[in-house]
Formats: C-alpha cells, sequence, structure tokens
C-alpha cells in the first residue's frame, strides 16, 4: 500500500487550539499552489509526468474545501491513483454547497471528513469554529445528498464546561446525519496556539476528561461504531485506509509546506513556509528512520495490538522476560489483553499509553 497525502495550507481564519500549518486564504487557493504541488509529483513520479498511482489519497490541510472541484480534479488526474482508491477531502461546513460536493464527488472524491467538533453553538464560537451545528447538520445531508457513502465526522471532547448531555448531543449529530467513520479527540491545549497564550477557562481535569473519552468509546460502540485505533471508531468496513498506512508504518509520501513523508523507512518533511514552496523546487530534510520504537507506538494505538513475532520479523526486537512481566501485569489490571503473542490496549490502557511506552521502550 501506497499513501499520496496533499497539505492544503489555506484557512480562512485559524481556529484557537490548531497548531498545524496553515495561511491565511481569503480567496481560495491560488492556482500557483496547485502548480507547485503537481511540479512536486511530478519529481516523485518513476518517469516524469508518469502518475504516481497511491492507493489513498488525501487532502488534509488547513482547508482542503477551500479548493475549487477542478482543482481537485487536477490534482486527482496528477496524482494517478489505482482503480478503487480511497480519495478524502476534509471539508468544513461553512465551506460546502450542494454543488460543490457533488462536483467533487464527480471530480473522484469518495471519502469526505467533515469538521463537526461540536453540537453545541457556544462551543464551536469558543473554539473560534466558524460554523454553527445547523450547519453541521446541513453539510452532512448534502454530502448524503452528493452521494457519499463513507463520511467522516470530528468529534472533539473536553472542551471548556463540557458536559455528558453535549456529548450525547454530538454523537446524536453525527450518528443520525449520515457519520459512518467518527473521529473522536481530546482537546490538547498547544503552546503555539491561542489557547495555549491564554487558556480558556472551565477546561475538565486529566479525569474528567477521561472519563468523557471513556463514555464516547462506550456510546460509540452501541451506536455500532467499533473503536479500531484510539481516537478513530467506524462501521463495518469504514475503516480509514490511508490512516492504517501511517499506522503501519507503510510507504506515504506527504506534499506540501510542514507535510512529512515515509518512504522505505526512511522520514523526511518539507519544512514550513508556503511562499518558499511556490518559489522553489520543495526541500525534503531528513527525518530518521521508522524505528521499532515508531512501530510499537503505531501498533499500540491499533485495537487489533502488537503482534510480537511481527515485531520480531520486522526489526529483529524481542521483549525481554522482565518487559514480558510487565505485560501481564497490565492485563491484570484491565490495562491490556495478552494472550503471549498479541499485545491490545484496552480503553483504559489507551489513555496511558505514554507511560506504558516509557516501560516498553
Amino acid at each position: 500500500m501506497f499513501g499520496l497525502y496533499i497539505h492544503i495550507p489555506y484557512c480562512r481564519s485559524k481556529c484557537r487550539y490548531c497548531d498545524f500549518y496553515s495561511t491565511p486564504c481569503p480567496d481560495g487557493v491560488p492556482e500557483a499552489y496547485i502548480d507547485a504541488l503537481c511540479r512536486e509529483m511530478d519529481r516523485f513520479s518513476p518517469c516524469g509526468s508518469t502518475p504516481l498511482r497511491p492507493d489513498t489519497l488525501y487532502f488534509g490541510g488547513g482547508t482542503p474545501s477551500l479548493l475549487t472541484p477542478a482543482q481537485a480534479a487536477r490534482l486527482i488526474r496528477a496524482a494517478g491513483p489505482v482503480p478503487g482508491a480511497e480519495i478524502t477531502l476534509e471539508a468544513n461546513p461553512e465551506t460546502v454547497t450542494p454543488e460543490r460536493l457533488a462536483a467533487f464527488r464527480r471530480a473522484g472524491v469518495n471519502r469526505l471528513s467533515l469538521g463537526i467538533q461540536t453540537a453545541r453553538d457556544d462551543s464551536l464560537a469558543r473554539l473560534g469554529r466558524r460554523h454553527t451545528a445547523a450547519q453541521s447538520r446541513r453539510a452532512l445531508g448534502m454530502a448524503v445528498q452528493a452521494g457519499f457513502t463513507d463520511i467522516s465526522g470530528d468529534l472533539m471532547l473536553a472542551l471548556p464546561a463540557y458536559t455528558m448531555a453535549e456529548l450525547d448531543e454530538t454523537i446524536a449529530l453525527l450518528a443520525e446525519s449520515g457519520c459512518t467513520h467518527i473521529s473522536g479527540y481530546l482537546l490538547k491545549i498547544e503552546p503555539n496556539t491561542v489557547f495555549g497564550k491564554r487558556p480558556p477557562e472551565a477546561l475538565p481535569g486529566d479525569d474528567a476528561a477521561a472519563d468523557f473519552y471513556l463514555a464516547a468509546v462506550e456510546k460509540l460502540a452501541a451506536l455500532g461504531y467499533a473503536q479500531y485505533e484510539i481516537s478513530n471508531f467506524a462501521r463495518p468496513g469504514f475503516e480509514s485506509r490511508h490512516n492504517r498506512i501511517y499506522w503501519d508504518c507503510g510507504d506515504y509520501l506527504g506534499l506540501g509546506p510542514a507535510a512529512h513523508s515515509c518512504m522505505g523507512g526512511k522520514r523526511f518533511a518539507t519544512p514550513a513556509g508556503t511562499a518558499a514552496f511556490l518559489a522553489a523546487p520543495a526541500v525534503y530534510e531528513p527525518q530518521g528512520e521508522c524505528t521499532a520504537e515508531d512501530y510499537i507506538m503505531l501498533q499500540l494505538r491499533l485495537s487489533r495490538g502488537l503482534s510480537l513475532s511481527a515485531l520480531r520479523a520486522r526489526y529483529g526486537v524481542s521483549f525481554s522476560s522482565e518487559k514480558l512481566r510487565f505485560l501481564q501485569t497490565l492485563a491484570e489490571h484491565g490495562l491490556a489483553v495478552f494472550d503471549g503473542s498479541v499485545l491490545r490496549l484496552t480503553p483504559r490502557g489507551m489513555l496511558v499509553q505514554n507511560s506504558i511506552l516509557c516501560e516498553l521502550v
């Protein structure tokens, strides 16, 4: 499997919690940026302008729904994904219309990821989101009408003054409006964000945030959304194929400023800065190798867990008897399931994954 990530760094405004690289864009994505992306695809093509033929293609951002459908179609043609490829476009609810969604679908996009976050308008305003809950509901309805059968919705947990009622309302909005996939994240305060500089009031503590997470896992499971990764839940057959490439330490190429890649076990990244990306061929800075430690961390994000035989076959790494005893202790305390060959963290174990990794690596 080979995945292609295309970063669209443009946004109409910056959300107060966001630390992803983005740049203001009041008038849409410049055509010069599309030209630069196509230039970089040619650089990685095996024979000049030969398509890259990815198995998955992901438009992330920023706000990729600021692309015109014609621009998206041009990039998809240049990439030349294999038949049946998963092609995802992230979208903000206030940026879509029935006509644009239908045109994105005709262009080849077959999976839509909508940044819903919450069903409460006051919470959306605190986050700096530009849409309302009513716009979220309309956007999901328009996506279904446009022919999208694979729709993911973002669910942000433990917001300021958060309650179980807000969680229930947001899950109901997502589940009743056609989402086949839900990504659920705890709000994280990053230092170089508006929230990092001026933390909001009434943030839930760690214990309360854990309770919201565990409640979301349980409520989503009851509605048929199985947890397959620490932050991701899907109805059967709608797991993200693109993200699975990341978690399996597979091959993926990221194009655009601040995009990361891993090819042949070697990691590299393009520095942030749209102007530099537009002006000249992009720089790809080495970021080291995908190590056994990376593999352990990423596999333990998955509900299917870490296969010890796969770890040994891929990296020549085996756990010591002391670490195997530690895995048994995790199982005894309900933080993991361990049968001697596969370690699977439970939802409670996923909450303390970093502490578990410190013991293992």
